[in-house]
């Protein structure tokens, strides 16, 4: 009993600033959605990455072990999934890409600061950066039917995650005035995305949530079994492997909606998987954690 409280109360801020946001847009107040994420991913998010592997306490094997079992996990999930959309006959282009990348920054980043403490949250951070990278790239490129998958060159939050990635091999440190102010605007990060997450799923309209179900119990499974077989297979101690699972088995991102939505790629069909699969997460995640924290 004592367990399931304290996972309870790891995750309560999360769902209860979500609730926030959702709460928000059902009273009809006005919240720019776009523009708050536009803050997040190209400034706050950023500094936030940045910052945390600048300060990074965490073994640098460690570090390196997790980021290479993040790219075998998210590799394992794509072909899985690949193979299972062709099989259903699903529409590549709607299904893929979120069925293989889950709400690694909204939802991952702070669960994995609160079950986990700061060393969990620098591997998620790791892992949310690894996932960016492959979802902005190849996952856009599947979503958009082609195009160019480089242009993940251009988010701010990769070259955040380049630049911490550099200070952090090399020892590097920043100067207390500067620390201070990335960590002011990269602190405006987790709260904003939370109630940003909220707004959105209150704006969704979803549909097909039936065939919904299936497909995000098969999400959520591949997304365990995965992450958990490379993590054995890499060696990976308890934190890094409980950090490891947590953010592979992150629900339907938000992201994956808006990417679909500007493609014409089915958005309701997307918005159905994003509803059912961040509901199941609501009892999936605290069971998950229980065998971690």
């Amino acid at each position: 009993m004592a367990l399931l409280l304290q996972v309870a109360a790891t995750i309560a801020p999360v769902l209860l600033l979500a609730l926030v946001g959702f709460l928000w847009m059902r009273l009809g107040w006005t919240y720019d959605a776009e523009f708050v994420t536009r803050l997040s991913m190209t400034l706050s998010m950023p500094c936030l990455i940045f910052m945390a592997l600048v300060r990074s306490d965490v073994d640098p094997g460690m570090l390196r072990d997790t980021v290479m079992a993040a790219l075998a996990s998210y590799l394992a999930v794509g072909g899985i999934v690949w193979g299972l959309v062709r099989g259903l006959g699903l529409d590549m282009a709607t299904s893929w890409a979120p069925l293989t990348f889950g709400n690694t920054g909204n939802l991952g980043l702070p669960i994995a600061l609160f079950a986990f403490g700061q060393a969990g949250f620098d591997l998620a951070v790791v892992i949310f950066a690894v996932m960016a990278i492959l979802s902005f790239t190849f996952g856009v490129w599947v979503v958009a039917g082609g195009g160019n998958p480089v242009t993940a060159v251009r988010e701010p939050l990769v070259w955040g995650a380049v630049a911490g990635s550099i200070f952090l091999a090399l020892g590097w440190s920043v100067p207390g005035w500067a620390g201070a102010t990335l960590d002011l605007v990269g602190q405006m990060a987790i709260p904003l995305m939370l109630l940003t997450l909220g707004v959105a799923i209150a704006r969704l309209r979803p549909g097909a949530l039936g065939s919904a179900l299936w497909l995000c119990l098969a999400k959520l499974a591949i997304c365990v079994a995965a992450p958990l077989g490379v993590g054995l297979a890499f060696g990976l101690p308890r934190l890094a492997l409980g950090v490891l699972i947590l953010q592979v088995a992150t629900p339907v991102a938000v992201t994956s909606y808006m990417l679909a939505a500007k493609y014409d790629a089915r958005p309701d069909e997307v918005a159905g998987l994003v509803v059912v699969s961040t509901l199941l997460a609501v009892p999936a995640i605290p069971m998950l954690l229980i065998f971690f924290v």
